[in-house]
């Protein structure tokens, strides 16, 4: 598991590498400063979450649970809720399609998904050294 934990995390963090290109070259030139911020918000948690998921990847290999896994996968998830929602609400604004308000409601799910994540994470990591050598045994 910690291997496709890593991977993904790889490809995320180059897709908001390019992602944040575009929208620093191309995309300012195409919206109002208020939805290129929309945009860069959806790269910004993208980033800093592909990061928490090489950090569950790494840690999975030490601490081998269902919390480190229900954390990657809540990265993952989220990732792909809350940024996904804000770039598809970017592109509705960009080409000027109306009705995005159910959009709009995906967004803090998304949020709510990458919290759970960084909560499983937390659980996931033994409290002493007496909880790591106990995983071990059993």
């Amino acid at each position: 598991m910690h291997r496709f934990f890593l991977k993904i995390a790889a490809l995320l963090g180059a897709l908001s590498v390019m992602l944040g290109a575009f929208g620093a070259h191309k995309l300012k030139e195409m919206v109002e400063p208020a939805t290129l911020s929309t945009f860069q918000t959806g790269v910004t948690y993208q980033f800093y979450h592909a990061l928490a998921l090489l950090a569950a990847g790494i840690l999975y290999k030490r601490y081998r649970n269902k919390w480190i896994i229900w954390s990657g996968g809540a990265f993952i998830a989220g990732i792909i809720l809350f940024s996904g929602s804000l770039y598809v609400l970017t592109v509705m604004q960009a080409t000027e399609k109306v009705g995005v308000g159910s959009i709009g409601y995906i967004t803090p799910a998304g949020g709510v998904v990458l919290i759970a994540g960084w909560l499983c994470l937390f659980i996931g990591i033994p409290a002493s050294r007496v909880s790591e050598r106990n995983e071990k045994d059993g």
